[in-house]
């Protein structure tokens, strides 16, 4: 089961980002149902796996904490809005990473870049990211509290991923 974990984002959050996304001249826009940040990419799981790693993560103890969104960013054919440093949001990405050890979940090593993927470009629209290579103020992104994340299922569709939410943890 492709599956995925992270925190969702807030209405205010996701309203702010909208005109953003209706800037974009190109682009297949992430709809706002879809937009997450990723705290954990798991790929492929067995049921079994993830039901493990699902009691792991109900032993996990964190406090609520808020994050600000601090610019655009293009990584490769994805655009996206990207958070500023956070220790508190880093400490639970490493509580996370602990927690898929114990799950006995080894993931490829990867840089935690925190941030919202609101668009994907075809190999053809590479202009319109380069466009947005720099990153700029997000003075109309409001902060958000994270109170909880959320370990999801991916189902890859030719329209786009749908999401679906199996278990939810709050931070306390």
């Amino acid at each position: 089961m492709r599956s995925f974990i992270a925190i969702s984002l807030s209405d205010d959050v996701k309203a702010a980002i909208a005109p953003l996304q209706r800037a974009l001249p190109v682009g297949r826009l992430v709809s706002s149902d879809n937009m997450h940040l990723t705290l954990a990419f798991l790929d492929d799981q067995t049921e079994e796996t993830l039901e493990e790693l699902h009691e792991e993560l109900l032993k996990l103890s964190a406090p609520p904490f808020g994050i600000t969104f601090s610019g655009i960013e293009s990584f490769g054919q994805v655009l996206a809005v990207v958070a500023e440093d956070c220790p508190a949001l880093v400490a639970l990405h490493q509580k996370i990473q602990t927690a898929m050890r114990r799950a006995e979940i080894v993931l490829p090593r990867r840089r935690f870049r925190p941030h919202v993927t609101i668009a994907r470009f075809k190999p053809g629209q590479r202009e319109a990211v380069q466009l947005v290579q720099h990153p700029c103020t997000m003075s109309a992104l409001p902060k958000m509290q994270v109170t909880g994340f959320t370990l999801y299922q991916s189902t890859l569709r030719p329209e786009g991923a749908r999401h679906e939410a199996l278990a939810h943890y709050v931070l306390r």
